[in-house]
C-alpha cells in the first residue's frame, strides 16, 4: 500500500515523534511505501514549554520524509493538503495529541480526500488534552470531521472520542519502544551513570509536567524516608514548566540530597543505561491515557508502579507487571515499600515477559490498514 503519515518526526524529538518513526520502519519492513509528512514549525517557540524542539540523536535510516508543514500557517496547510491529494496514497495517517493542532491537520485531511481514493485515518493519542483549555472541544470536533475512522491506543481515549462520533474505531495498544538499543547490564549503567553500585533506585523518568504527578511521589518519598534503608530515587527528565515548586518541595522535605536529579532531555542511547540502572518506574499520574514510559520499561523488562488513570492500569497489570494505586502519595508509598522489602528483585519477571509479548507493531500497522 501507499501511505503518507502526518505527524512529527526526526529531528523532533519526544514520545510521538519517537513512535512515528519507527511506525514508519515498521511499514517499510512489511513491504509498504510509506513517507511523512513532517513539520517545518511544529510549535511557535514561545509556545514551547522545553529547552529545545530537537532530538540530538541520529537520523531513522531508510524512511521517507519532508519538513513541509507549518502548523500556524493556513497557506501552508493549503499547500500541504493538495500535495497529498495529487499524490493519491491509498491510506493518509494523520497522528493527533493536541487540539491545537487541529486546525493544521484538519484542513489538510479535509483537502487530501478531495481525490476520492485516500482513506484518512486519525491516530489518536488525545481527544481532551491533559491540561485542558475552554477550546478543546471545539477544535477537537473540527479534526474529528475530517476523519473516515481511527485508531486508539487506550480505552479512555475511545470512551472519549465516543462523545464526538459514531465513526469506525478500533483500540491497538502503544507498541514497545524498542528503538533504544540492547539492554544494559546493571554495572555498565551504574559506571556509565556514576551512580552508586550499592543502591537501590526508582525512578521517575520522562518530560517532566503538573499531570505526572512528581510532587506525589517526592511526598511518597520523603515519607517512606527510603534513603535510610538504601533506595534512592531518580529523576531523570526535563522539566516543562515550572521547575521552582518542586525544588521547593524537595527543600521543605528534606530531601533535595537524597535524589539524582537528571534534568535534562535523556539521549537516545543513553535511555539504556537510566533503565538498567533503576529497580522499578514509577509513573504517579494525577491523569493520563497512556505513555510510552510504559513501554520502554517493558522494553527493558522493568516492574513499574502507576496510578489508576486513564489507560495505565489496562498495560500493567496490578500484581503481574507491577502495582496499579490510587494516584495518592499514601498508596505510591505503600507500593514502594513493598516492593523494595517484602518481594525479590524478580518477582514481576514473568508477569513482564508475558505482557511484553501484547504490544508488536506488526499487530499497529495491521490494525492501521485493516480499518
Amino acid at each position: 500500500m501507499t501511505i503518507t503519515l502526518l505527524g512529527p518526526a526526526y529531528p523532533y524529538r519526544g514520545g510521538i515523534a519517537a513512535f512515528n518513526d519507527r511506525l514508519a520502519i515498521e511499514f517499510i519492513e512489511a513491504g509498504d511505501d510509506i513517507n511523512i509528512e513532517n513539520f517545518s514549525l511544529q510549535y511557535p517557540e514561545f509556545l514551547f514549554p522545553g529547552k529545545t524542539q530537537y532530538n540530538p540523536s541520529p537520523a531513522p535510516s531508510g524512511v521517507k520524509m519532508e519538513r513541509s508543514v507549518n502548523s500556524v500557517n493556513p497557506f501552508n496547510w493549503i499547500k500541504v493538503g493538495r500535495k497529498i491529494r495529487k499524490a493519491a496514497p491509498d491510506i493518509l495517517i494523520v497522528r493527533y495529541w493536541l487540539p491545537f493542532m487541529a486546525p493544521c491537520l484538519g484542513t489538510i485531511a479535509r483537502i487530501s480526500k478531495g481525490n476520492g481514493k485516500t482513506q484518512i485515518v486519525g491516530l489518536v493519542d488525545n481527544i481532551i488534552p491533559h491540561e485542558r483549555h475552554f477550546y478543546d472541544s471545539m477544535l477537537s470536533k473540527y479534526f474529528i470531521g475530517a476523519i473516515d475512522c481511527f485508531v486508539v491506543l487506550s480505552e479512555s481515549v475511545r470512551e472519549e472520542l465516543s462523545h464526538f462520533t459514531s465513526k469506525p474505531c478500533s483500540l491497538n495498544p502503544h507498541p514497545l519502544y524498542d528503538i533504544y538499543g540492547e539492554k544494559a547490564t546493571r554495572l555498565e549503567a551504574v559506571e556509565k551513570l556514576n551512580l552508586d553500585p550499592d543502591v537501590r533506585y526508582l525512578m521517575f523518568f520522562g518530560f517532566i509536567r503538573d499531570y505526572k504527578g512528581l510532587d506525589l511521589l517526592l511526598e511518597a518519598y520523603a515519607a517512606g524516608r527510603f534513603w535510610e534503608r538504601g533506595v534512592r530515587l531518580i529523576v531523570a527528565g526535563e522539566f516543562y514548566g515550572n521547575a521552582d515548586k518542586y525544588m521547593k518541595q524537595a527543600s521543605g522535605l528534606g530531601i533535595t540530597d537524597k535524589i539524582v536529579w537528571h534534568n535534562d532531555f535523556i539521549p537516545d542511547d543513553e535511555v539504556r543505561y537510566w533503565f538498567a540502572a533503576a529497580d522499578i518506574v514509577v509513573q504517579p499520574y494525577k491523569t493520563a491515557t497512556q505513555s510510552g514510559i510504559t513501554q520502554i520499561g517493558y522494553n527493558f523488562e522493568k516492574p513499574m508502579i502507576v496510578t489508576r488513570v486513564g489507560g495505565l492500569a489496562e498495560i500493567v497489570p496490578d500484581g503481574k507487571a507491577g502495582y496499579v494505586v490510587e494516584p495518592e502519595a499514601e498508596a505510591l508509598c505503600a507500593a514502594i515499600s513493598d516492593f523494595f522489602f517484602n518481594r525479590t528483585p524478580d518477582c514481576f519477571e514473568k508477569g513482564i515477559a508475558e505482557e511484553k509479548k501484547k504490544y508488536s507493531w506488526r499487530a499497529m500497522i495491521d490494525c492501521l490498514k485493516g480499518l
